[in-house]
């Protein structure tokens, strides 16, 4: 069962989806525990997160999935930017949000996030100090390395090429002119910030109604600067880090370091797969069976946790 609510993020309203458990298996004595999450770059919820929030509330744990500022229902200008800063703080309210909700043991909350919201999640998590589980699910962890990826794979050209629009729409925005847009997905040799074999058609099956295949192209200059990888070692929670070994989006190998940087705290399982295989069909069940098994251990009612009963305000 899900219902609709919103949200405010720096005076924004932010569309979400509470979805309530329909178990009580892990209800303790302050409620039941919840999972915030949010979709990757350029996402909407609608388009596959409820594949993992319905398996979620069978097992006994509520979702907050909700959509960034200026994306899917959520309202907030412009439309269609991917601000690593802006989304990092939508993702703070919503989870002071989850803390609120009438039910919810607001000492049992865990983050989701797949792709970019991968590593907004880990870094969330890091600056609230409570957070009881993170999981980064193919998770862009590191700007730097995906650049070096996208040179390897596809040239230094389609860089060049991506920072030329992301420079275009930047002055317009400089001028408050309407931003310039790419697309976020495409088929090899077209110009997107994703086009890798397949994507289009795979994006297409799992998309919901809000999704938009465009973003600013503002985007491609700042892909450099998203470095979730520095905040591992500042971790207070488990982590799992589920990685694609074929990912042609998101390097692997950042994933695997990210892993490593945090710890004894993190699992790190990997799969056959490419980024955007999880949202649906095979792999996505197997990395739901995992997250369910890793979520149903670390927000247990049994397990205490020092980090419990002190909520701090929200970092912008």
């Amino acid at each position: 069962m899900s219902t609709d609510l919103t949200f405010t993020s720096h005076g924004v309203a932010c569309a979400a989806w509470h979805v309530r458990a329909t178990t009580d298996a892990l209800a303790g004595p302050s409620g039941r525990p919840c999972v915030v999450m949010a979709h990757g770059f350029g996402g909407t919820r609608d388009s596959g997160l409820l594949n993992y929030a319905e398996s979620f509330a069978e097992a006994g744990i509520d979702s907050f999935v909700f959509d960034y500022r200026g994306f899917g229902d959520s309202e907030g200008r412009p439309r269609q930017d991917v601000s690593v800063r802006r989304q990092r703080q939508d993702y703070h309210a919503a989870l002071a949000a989850a803390r609120r909700l009438t039910g919810v043991d607001p000492d049992r909350i865990a983050l989701w996030g797949a792709s970019y919201a991968g590593g907004h999640a880990l870094v969330v998590a890091a600056q609230d100090g409570q957070v009881s589980a993170v999981v980064a699910l193919t998770p862009a962890t590191d700007g730097l390395a995906t650049l070096a990826q996208v040179v390897r794979y596809a040239g230094v050209g389609r860089l060049l090429r991506l920072a030329g629009h992301g420079v275009r729409d930047a002055a317009r925005a400089l001028s408050a002119r309407a931003p310039h847009h790419v697309p976020v997905v495409a088929e090899p040799g077209s110009l997107a910030m994703m086009n890798v074999p397949g994507a289009l058609e795979i994006c297409a099956s799992f998309a919901g109604p809000t999704f938009r295949n465009e973003v600013c192209a503002r985007a491609a200059l700042k892909v450099g600067l998203n470095r979730p990888i520095t905040f591992a070692r500042r971790l207070a929670c488990p982590l799992l880090v589920q990685v694609g070994t074929n990912d042609r989006i998101a390097p692997p190998g950042a994933a695997r370091r990210t892993a490593e940087k945090a710890g004894r705290r993190a699992q790190l399982v990997e799969y056959p797969l490419n980024h955007l295989d999880v949202y649906e069909g095979p792999w996505q069940q197997r990395a739901l069976a995992d997250q369910l098994g890793f979520l149903a251990h670390a927000l247990d009612p049994s397990r205490s946790s020092p980090q419990r009963g002190r909520h701090r305000a929200p970092r912008a």
